[in-house]
């Protein structure tokens, strides 16, 4: 399974942007997903997922700004960024965690996508 993700880029403060992230594969099933940061000298952060019961978690520091999403039955997952702050700069990264069926049996597989830069400044 591969996580490519796209739509980074640079906006200025204030301004709305979204990253998607598209898993492929031959056989898998998802059951969490999420999306991390890390800024320029710092450590990388949690910043939303969603759990395998549905159950969406958001950084404090996101909250009320962010949406993370996955349309029911696809393999692409959204990070919908509005309200944005320099703060918010950053590699983004993708992450999806499920099962492989390809091999002929269900095996546990994490990946990680490649990332995407997002600028806020003006």
């Amino acid at each position: 399974v591969q996580l490519q993700a796209s739509g980074g880029g640079w906006v200025q403060p204030g301004e709305s942007l979204g990253i998607s992230c598209q898993a492929s594969g031959r056989e898998f099933s998802i059951n969490t997903v999420g999306w991390y940061r890390q800024a320029p000298g710092k450590q990388r952060e949690a910043v939303a997922d969603i759990t395998a019961g549905g159950t969406i978690n958001y950084a404090d520091s996101v909250k009320g700004r962010f949406t993370i999403f996955r349309p029911n039955g696809k393999n692409t997952m959204y990070l919908q960024m509005n309200n944005l702050k320099p703060e918010d700069t950053a590699v983004y990264y993708c992450t999806t965690a499920g099962l492989d069926y390809s091999g002929g049996h269900s095996e546990y597989f994490e990946v990680w996508g490649q990332g995407t830069l997002v600028t806020v400044s003006s």
